[in-house]
């Protein structure tokens, strides 16, 4: 088939390649603009964009893909489909019914759950134990329409964002590989999404990974995981930002004395008598440090300081020695 790619990251990549090595012509790639890199203001090319050239496939970049001039550059490409993997912008209904077999989108969940701009994040925030990838026949709604074909891919207890990205870029590329000669032999029978069992998720900013220590460190560990590396999760320390990067709830017992035991790194006991509130620092050890929270201790593993690389929780503390009782959560700064 004569096909139309719209896509922009990373996440898009996979799915272009498989397309072309499926031996379909892709007489174009349509991706957004390039962007300004750094303080030396370079220019960074979207990760669609250099895959594109590498294969020598004409690239379309507009600024607004609902323009007049921009819909007929589309109209002139004849395609048989439009291929469509995180582009980054709404189609018009004159381009959603331009190619003879319409336009496809590939999804990164299982619709009609998690909709929107940012479902790979927000299963981990919630705690699924599954997603998957689903291609659909595009329609005006967001994410509305009708599906095609649908893959599992389940989560390990560890998953982060990065890691669920790439597992849903791989099984989204060899979906639309299988999916696009069904299509075109009128093999697939569209399935109606129940609109009663959609949900609808927003996109992440940056503030979002602000953490509220009031959470229970079950809420805190899925934070951390779901929005590593973006936006990535953060608190304070004395004023200046502090990334966690890994961590995970520790198991914690109440003692008559209220000492932590000797011996037992993974349990850290509750103070009866302490009179600190969410966001102390109840204990240091030489690989972690353990943060009270709403429900539960949660044990930090790795960070980034503000200004500092990211490292081992063992080796800023040779930088930084973190103290009992210190305060997390409280600060203007941040990068």
């Amino acid at each position: 088939m004569r096909i139309v790619f719209m896509g922009t990251p990373d996440f898009a990549v996979g799915a272009l390649e498989a397309v072309v090595r499926a031996g379909h012509q892709v007489i174009a790639a349509v991706t957004q603009p390039d962007k300004p890199k750094g303080r030396g203001k370079g220019v960074q090319m979207p990760p669609v964009k250099q895959c594109a050239l590498k294969y020598g496939i004409p690239v379309f970049q507009p600024v607004k893909i609902k323009e007049p001039e921009a819909v007929e550059i589309l109209r002139g490409y004849e395609a048989d489909i439009f291929v469509v993997a995180a582009f980054g912008q709404l189609l018009s209904e004159e381009i959603l019914t331009m190619p003879k077999y319409g336009c496809v989108n590939i999804h990164a969940s299982l619709l009609p759950k998690y909709r929107g701009a940012s479902p790979i994040q927000w299963v981990i925030l919630n705690g699924e134990k599954e997603t998957g990838i689903t291609v659909m026949q595009m329609d005006k709604g967001l994410d509305t329409g009708d599906m095609l074909m649908k893959c599992t891919v389940p989560l390990e207890e560890k998953e982060t964002g990065a890691s669920l990205h790439d597992k849903l870029r791989d099984a989204g590329a060899k979906l639309i590989a299988e999916a696009l000669p069904k299509i075109e032999r009128g093999e697939l029978k569209p399935e109606k999404q129940r609109e009663e069992e959609a949900t609808y998720f927003s996109l992440l900013k940056k503030s979002f990974g602000q953490m509220d220590w009031t959470k229970d460190a079950v809420s805190l560990d899925r934070l951390v995981r779901g929005l590593n590396p973006w936006p990535s999760a953060y608190t304070y320390y004395h004023g200046k930002t502090l990334k966690i990067w890994e961590c995970e709830p520790a198991a914690e017992e109440n003692t008559r004395q209220g000492q932590p035991e000797s011996g037992e790194p993974e349990k850290v006991c509750k103070y009866a008598q302490d009179g600190g509130g969410t966001g102390r620092i109840e204990k240091v050890t030489k690989e972690a440090f353990y943060v009270r929270t709403g429900n539960g201790l949660l044990k930090v593993l790795q960070v980034q300081l503000e200004g500092k690389k990211r490292m081992r929780v063992k080796d800023f503390l040779l930088g930084c020695p973190l103290a009992e009782g210190d305060i997390l959560g409280s600060g203007e700064a941040e990068f």
